[in-house]
């Protein structure tokens, strides 16, 4: 299952980029719904709100740490719960994803623009929702001894 999830995730990342490559500019925005939700192509050569910009190779190098890490730890994580298990699964998909793009052209593909946030992609979504599912693990699920 965590298998699926990682491609599921890594494959939904990779198609909606590509549909945006082919079909959009960089700069259009098409809304979809009026002054709260467009799609908006950008490309983000940094992090988060675009930090660290065109350092290309530091998050190729952090991506490959993150993929070495996960490995190495891969089989204390699985005997853990669900919840953060999961998250990390999330977490990889996400790392992945936004590698991908990273190696291809140094760019990350950004499209979804809820226009009070910086404009973000599902691989975004995947790294925030695994971390917050590791963190609600580690909070109120994780005890002792408990799988």
């Amino acid at each position: 299952m965590a298998c699926f999830l990682f491609f599921i995730l890594l494959v939904l990342d990779q198609l909606s980029k590509c549909f945006i490559r082919m079909y959009m500019i960089p700069g259009e925005s098409i809304p979809i719904v009026s002054g709260i939700f467009h799609i908006t192509y950008v490309l983000n050569p940094g992090a988060a709100f675009g930090m660290l910009a065109h350092q290309r190779w530091f998050f190729i190098l952090a991506g490959l740490f993150l993929i070495g890490v996960f490995f190495r730890f891969y089989p204390y994580w699985k005997r853990q719960c669900v919840w953060f298990r999961y998250g990390c699964i999330s977490l990889l998909s996400g790392a992945v994803g936004n590698l991908a793009d990273r190696v291809q052209n140094g760019l990350v593909v950004d499209f979804m623009d809820f226009r009070i946030w910086p404009v973000f992609n599902l691989a975004d979504m995947a790294i925030v929702f695994g971390v917050a599912s590791m963190i609600y693990a580690i909070l109120f699920r994780m005890k002792e001894g408990e799988n």
